[in-house]
């Protein structure tokens, strides 16, 4: 039965989450089950494309992002794949009606972490535009299940929630990025002499956002809103925590959050919310 390898699909896309991010499957936990599996669904096939660009390394990383791209739109196509991940995503992807412009965009942020680039500030926008907003875009369509009024008002604080997200993890992946990929994100920056003061520029920049984001979640309908709510507190006390650390360490070692201390952030982010009534 095509029910059992659809079921399939989208445990693998679950397992996929749970094995590469615990904050994000928290978060996920947090929304309504009928959506749960569209969102992993839409993790998953960013995952796959993300691990092409940053692990698979030994292997023609180009080929096999073509290959993955060319599968995926012949998935969503004809509705069918064979590779679990794209018969979840494709199947969530014709199901919610999810542009196509905002895959084509993630797809081209992928081919940019092919090439050794330096990051100007327009270049800067497009790969955040391409790797993080747009995949905020993806789920805000999930989770407005095709209200348009709804998405377009959204759209914006979206956008900055996944510029930030995507900003905290450069700065906390900044040791792999520059030492292991040879990549810098940050636009006009000598990593030669990162330091606290142009740490704390960027931290600005990323707080600026995190507030603005906020006041959209507050508006997100309730199946999402608590399960957004906590990867934004999620991504806040990260943020908090790579403030607290000196840039020379930062450059050095990567920021975590511990899996114990995350769990007690989910109970604190329960209760506020509550609180709260976002």
């Amino acid at each position: 039965m095509k029910q059992l390898f659809d079921e399939l699909s989208y445990q693998i896309s679950k397992a996929t989450t749970e094995k590469y991010s615990t904050s994000f499957s928290l978060g996920i936990m947090a929304l309504r089950p009928s959506i749960r599996p569209s969102i992993y669904a839409v993790y998953g096939f960013v995952r796959l494309a993300d691990e092409i660009v940053d692990s698979f390394h030994g292997y023609d990383k180009k080929e096999l992002l073509s290959r993955f791209s060319a599968q995926t739109w012949q998935a969503i196509d004809e509705k069918i794949s064979l590779n679990p991940i794209l018969q979840s995503f494709q199947e969530t992807v014709n199901r919610y009606k999810i542009d196509h412009a905002l895959i084509h965009q993630f797809m081209h942020s992928m081919e940019m972490d092919l090439q050794q680039l330096a990051y100007d500030s327009d270049l800067y926008k497009e790969y955040i535009l391409g790797s993080a907003e747009v995949v905020g875009l993806m789920c805000l369509q999930i989770f407005v299940n095709g209200n348009k009024e709804q998405y377009e008002h959204l759209k914006p604080f979206a956008m900055k929630l996944g510029s930030a997200f995507q900003k905290v993890n450069f700065l906390r992946d900044l040791k792999d990025d520059y030492h292991v990929l040879g990549r810098t994100y940050f636009p006009d920056i000598n990593m030669n002499v990162f330091d606290d003061h142009v740490k704390q520029k960027i931290e600005n920049e990323i707080a600026l956002e995190f507030k603005s984001a906020l006041a959209g979640i507050k508006q997100l309908p309730p199946s999402s809103r608590f399960g957004v709510y906590l990867a934004y507190r999620y991504y806040l006390s990260l943020l908090n925590k790579i403030k607290r650390t000196p840039a020379k360490k930062i450059i050095n070692s990567r920021i975590r959050i511990p899996n114990g201390q995350k769990l007690s952030l989910a109970f604190g982010s329960y209760v506020q919310y509550k609180m709260a009534l976002l």
